[in-house]
This record gives structure tokens, C-alpha cells and sequence, in this order.
């Protein structure tokens, strides 16, 4: 069992953070062992050109990675770069330490510094870059969640969302981790830090049992990151609404960008918008600005709406084609 005690400035500095770093650690896992992520599995068809020999070697059997790859942010919407440039300013023998507490020997393949280093950042280039601002539209969204959930029924109840492995019964933040040594972490007024991510299956903590209380955890909508066209709205439903902003309604089931629908669907994102905001200014969604993005999810009014009209047999719903 994972604790990580958490003092009163503690309790009111829960921050959520997005990685690129983290997302680009995470999703080794998918390259070391694709059947278990059966979602991300077209996309990791498509990486070519990149260097698996040392991708491969940074991570155990398990998809334990060294911290150094999973740095705690200190901005909440970090940039690649930044942490790139961080990370060749991490001291030599603090990579090695980080390799050998979960590698055991740190792999010949992996003392050539320069070289882990550009495998990385090719990597980002070839796999992840092209993808990068749907993914970060899929942690957003999480993340608008998490704070509307906490914000309305407590810390306890929001982390118990994420994962039934974590409890929270203050001021302890208890976390169940097959395989990880216990252990006891007092937060001394440096926070929790949240950080969603697309490639995770549970929940993960720093392997240094001195680091800050950091949890990285799956996030909601990522099966959809690599999905294209809309949900289809219920024929009743359009009838009142139109078959776009029906299909909005449908879709929005789950909190997300207007900038990810507008690049899902292939309608210009000035459409999208004016639709939302209709939809929004008839209470049927909230919406929430959460760093670049507007994010937008059904209201109950909302899903009381979508309800009753798939209830009234009208056509299921389903997924239909991108339009233009």
C-alpha cells in the first residue's frame, strides 16, 4: 500500500497537471506489449523510423519506467520542449540511479546518453506530435471533470472516480500497487499532484519513495482519441434540434473540447462553437475553459433530454460518418 499523508496546505493544493513527457513514457507500455492495449494498437501500426532498441530497454516487463521519464510538471500545461530540455540537464548520475531502481544494471544500451536521448525525441516526433492536441483535448476534458466532481462532492469522491484502488479518508491518500513496496509519504506542504493520461490502465506513483505524492492515472474518453466522426443523435431529437446539434448532444455523454469535435468531424471549428454555445445558452451543456480549450459536457437537463428520446424508441444511438 501507497500513503501519502497529506497536511492542510496539502488539502487545498490538489493540482492536476498534463505531461507530454508522461504520455510519451506511458505509451512504451503499448510497444512492449500491444495486446494488452488492444485501443492504441492502429496507432502504434503507424510508428515507423524510430529507435526500438532503446524505447524497448526503458521500461521493465511490467511497464515500470525510471522517474526521470515521469517528471512531476511544474506548470499545468507543460510544454514537450521543456521537458526535454529539462531532461538533458539531468545529472548523469541521477538517470542511472533512476535506471538501476527499476532496471537493476542500467543496459549497455542505455549508458549512451545522447543516443536515449535522441531516441526520445525522435519518438515524439514520429509517434506522438501529429496526435498530441487530441490527446490533450482527451486529458483537458478529464481534467474539467475531476474539478467539477471535487468541487461538488469532495476530494474523498472525485478520487475514488478515478480508480477503485484508491481511497482517500483524510488526511491519508491510500493507493493499491501490485508489486510496489509499501510505503508511507508525508506531503510537508508539497501538494498531490493528479496527472491524467491516455495510455494508462490503472494508476502509477514514483518509484523513489522520497519524491512528492504525484498519481498518474487513467483518463476518461481515451478510448475515443483515435475515433473519427460523431456519435449519432437520436431521429426524435434531430427533429427538434437538427441532426448536428442532436449529434453533439449525443456525443457530449463525456466532457470534451469543441476543438477536438471540430477536428473529429471535419465541420470548422467556428461552426462547432456557434452549435455548442446554442446548446449551452438552452441549458442542455456546460461548458468550462481548461487551458487552450473550451470543454463542453451535457448538463442533467441534458442527458435527461438524450434519455427520453432514445426511450421513446427512437433510433438507437450510433456511430455515423465524418462530415465536410
Amino acid at each position: 500500500m501507497i500513503e501519502f499523508v497529506l497536511g492542510e496546505s496539502d488539502l487545498v493544493d490538489v493540482r492536476f497537471a498534463v505531461s507530454p513527457l508522461s504520455e510519451l513514457t506511458l505509451s512504451l507500455r503499448v510497444l512492449k506489449d500491444p495486446a494488452k492495449y488492444p485501443l492504441h494498437v492502429p496507432w502504434m501500426r503507424r510508428i515507423r523510423d524510430v529507435d526500438t532498441e532503446v524505447l524497448l530497454a526503458l521500461s521493465t516487463d511490467r511497464g515500470w519506467t525510471p522517474d526521470f521519464l515521469s517528471p512531476r510538471p511544474l506548470t499545468p500545461f507543460t510544454r514537450i520542449e521543456d521537458e526535454f530540455a529539462a531532461l538533458r540537464e539531468i545529472p548523469t548520475r541521477t538517470l542511472r540511479r533512476d535506471l538501476r531502481a527499476v532496471l537493476g544494471d542500467v543496459p549497455a544500451v542505455l549508458r549512451d546518453r545522447g543516443r536515449m536521448h535522441d531516441a526520445l525525441e525522435n519518438y515524439w516526433h514520429a509517434a506522438l506530435a501529429r496526435q498530441w492536441d487530441r490527446m490533450r483535448a482527451v486529458l483537458e476534458a478529464d481534467i474539467a471533470h475531476r474539478g467539477r466532481e471535487m468541487a461538488q462532492h469532495g476530494l474523498a469522491t472525485m478520487l475514488a472516480g478515478i480508480s477503485d484502488r484508491i481511497t482517500f479518508s483524510s488526511p491519508v491518500v491510500q493507493v493499491r500497487i501490485v508489486g510496489a513496496e509499501p510505503r508511507r509519504v508525508q506531503a510537508r506542504g508539497q501538494g498531490l499532484t493528479l496527472i491524467p493520461s491516455v495510455f494508462a490502465r490503472r494508476t502509477a506513483v514514483p518509484v523513489d519513495p522520497g519524491a512528492p505524492p504525484l498519481l498518474i492515472y487513467a483518463a476518461r474518453g481515451a478510448g475515443t482519441v483515435w475515433e473519427t466522426g460523431l456519435v449519432r443523435g437520436p431521429h426524435a431529437l434531430a427533429g427538434v434540434l437538427g441532426q448536428l446539434r442532436a449529434d453533439l448532444l449525443a456525443e457530449l455523454a463525456q466532457p470534451c473540447s469543441s476543438t477536438d469535435i471540430a477536428r473529429r468531424t471535419g465541420v470548422t471549428a467556428s461552426a462547432v462553437n456557434q452549435h455548442l454555445r446554442a446548446l449551452r445558452d438552452a441549458g442542455l451543456l456546460a461548458s468550462q475553459r481548461h487551458g487552450r480549450s473550451v470543454v463542453y459536457a451535457r448538463t442533467e437537463l441534458g442527458d435527461a433530454l438524450v434519455s427520453h428520446s432514445v426511450e421513446q424508441g427512437s433510433d438507437d444511438v450510433s456511430p455515423s460518418l465524418p462530415r465536410t
